[in-house]
């Protein structure tokens, strides 16, 4: 039986919900492009069955925020996925801010450890900086999901260098989110 991951690209390629902007770079393309390598490595491997939250780059989930989210719980709720998976690219007015981080409903959520393998192997991949683990249950992907969920931001949108590898390298973090996948389910 496939492990189901659902890999949600954060973000819509337009208001309701677009994301960061940073370097000349938009959070919703290199989301997009990551979660789009991601899925592929996975669908590759007979372990696993993979759905994308968007399956072209100008798809629009919702028609506000809340319901672009809702969205994407939903559809990862109704197909029954093992674990989601949403990809992000981070923001700060700190423009030396660097590095990988992810979040988790809670420390004994599953996305937890998953988290901590991503990021791991985030930081093998690609170099960056690995900023941890964080708790945040008020995150709707990470209460709203029935199955264990962790977000992932890839960098720093609002850092030239982290946002330059991120656009000019995204299968370097698709490699390093599946190598955590991996790791997570003792198949690495």
């Amino acid at each position: 039986m496939a492990i189901k991951i659902f890999i949600d690209q954060g973000h819509n390629p337009r208001n309701p919900n677009a994301g960061a902007e940073g370097n000349g770079y938009y959070e919703q393309d290199i989301t997009y492009e990551v979660g789009r390598l991601t899925a592929e490595l996975l669908a590759a491997d007979p372990n696993f069955e993979v759905r994308l939250s968007r399956n072209s780059p100008e798809e629009i989930l919702g028609t506000s925020v809340a319901s672009s989210l809702k969205a994407r719980t939903d559809a990862a709720n109704a197909w029954g996925a093992d674990f989601y998976i949403s990809i992000h690219a981070n923001a700060s007015t700190i423009e030396t801010a660097s590095g990988s981080e992810g979040f988790a409903y809670s420390e004994a959520s599953q996305g937890y450890p998953m988290g901590e393998n991503i990021l791991y192997w985030l930081n093998q991949t690609t170099g960056l900086p690995n900023r941890g683990m964080n708790v945040r249950p008020s995150l709707w992907v990470l209460r709203k999901t029935r199955m264990p969920a962790v977000l992932i931001e890839l960098g720093f949108i609002t850092n030239a260098g982290d946002a330059n590898l991120m656009a000019n390298d995204p299968n370097a973090f698709a490699t390093g989110i599946y190598n955590g996948i991996l790791a997570y389910y003792g198949l690495l």
